[in-house]
């Protein structure tokens, strides 16, 4: 069976599209500067940017009311997700997106259209 990784590493390399939003680049900076690494990491993540032509979600006032639909159907449920993860899925949502991780947490939001790829 293959692993969350691989997988996820495949279905990137085979997506037709790939989207960043300030959120996800933030997210990844920060765990950059938190290794020994971050300089070789920061390059490698341009250079990938740059090889797949990822695109930047932009989120404007209409993602800050997909946020806000998905923070109150969360409260409502009593199932709240890391607000980070909640602006990921807003612009999703926004921009008719699928995400890619590896949080099953994401299946909370049957609004969202989202590809889990579990580490096993």
């Amino acid at each position: 069976m293959m692993g969350g990784l691989e997988s996820a590493r495949q279905a990137i390399t085979s997506a037709d599209e790939i989207w960043l939003n300030a959120t996800v680049h933030g997210e990844l900076m920060a765990g950059f500067l938190g290794g020994s690494r971050f300089d070789q990491n920061h390059r490698d993540l341009y250079r990938f940017m740059e090889a797949f032509q990822v695109q930047q979600a932009p989120i404007f006032f209409e993602t800050a009311l997909e946020y806000a639909r998905l923070v109150k159907f969360l409260r409502d449920g009593g199932n709240p997700i890391p607000s980070n993860d909640v602006w990921i899925a807003a612009t999703a949502v926004r921009h008719g997106l699928t995400v890619l991780t590896l949080d099953a947490h994401f299946l909370r939001l049957p609004q969202v259209q989202v590809q889990v790829q579990l580490i096993s």
